[in-house]
């Protein structure tokens, strides 16, 4: 039967079947499966999804849905996990949004499914994200990596305003940070004083993996 599951579970993510996904992660916990298999067979699906898209196979439609039916999935694993006293196999942990003043989430969407193919447990914590609620996401999950988004413009300095606030309340040089979004340049994420600035998704995840290693 736990085969069956797996099987399915991988398949409902590859599919973009939010609905099936999410039913496949319950009959695992009533089965009382392992929930970190079933992360890992979830983890899988978005790493082939994930392939594909960097190889030109797949487009971001693919991307965006197989994102959707892993996150209908996994809070199912996760209460799971948190109920057997368990935790999240993971090569890291990121917490990732889109900052205030900005409502875009295609990029930040992208950038957190690759996190998650590379391995990464990530917190989104969506658009429009105040320098303050970055701060909280921080203190909470006790990330490895702060990834930041802002397409615009007028909301790039907002990523400024996120590592002054950090560095305010002591809790900077506990979280690499790396920033991305159509306003960034390498040069003003170093001017803000970012760990590390990719203009791609799939760059910004490879990224994530060196910042783990230094």
């Amino acid at each position: 039967m736990s085969v069956e599951i797996i099987e399915n579970l991988k398949k409902a993510i590859l599919e973009y079947d939010s609905e099936a996904a999410a039913n496949w992660a319950k009959k695992a916990v009533q089965e009382k499966m392992n929930p970190n298999e079933a992360l890992r067979a979830m983890t899988e699906a978005i790493r082939e999804i994930g392939n594909g898209f960097g190889a030109g196979e797949l487009f971001l439609p693919d991307l965006v849905g197989a994102a959707d039916a892993m996150s209908a999935a996994t809070p199912v694993i996760d209460e799971e996990l948190q109920r057997v006293g368990a935790k999240r196999e993971s090569l890291g942990s990121a917490v990732i949004g889109t900052v205030y003043g900005d409502i875009h989430t295609i990029g930040k969407t992208m950038v957190a499914t690759l996190l998650t193919a590379e391995g990464f447990a990530v917190e989104d914590l969506g658009i429009n994200v105040t320098a303050e609620q970055f701060v909280e996401g921080v203190r909470k999950y006790e990330p490895d990596i702060l990834a930041m988004s802002a397409l615009m413009t007028m909301t790039a300095p907002e990523q400024k305003k996120v590592i002054e606030t950090l560095k305010n309340q002591g809790l900077r040089d506990k979280v690499k940070i790396m920033v991305g979004g159509g306003a960034i340049t390498q040069e003003f994420a170093d001017n803000i004083g970012a760990d590390g600035y990719d203009p791609t998704a799939p760059g910004a995840a490879k990224l994530a993996r060196k910042l783990m290693a230094k």
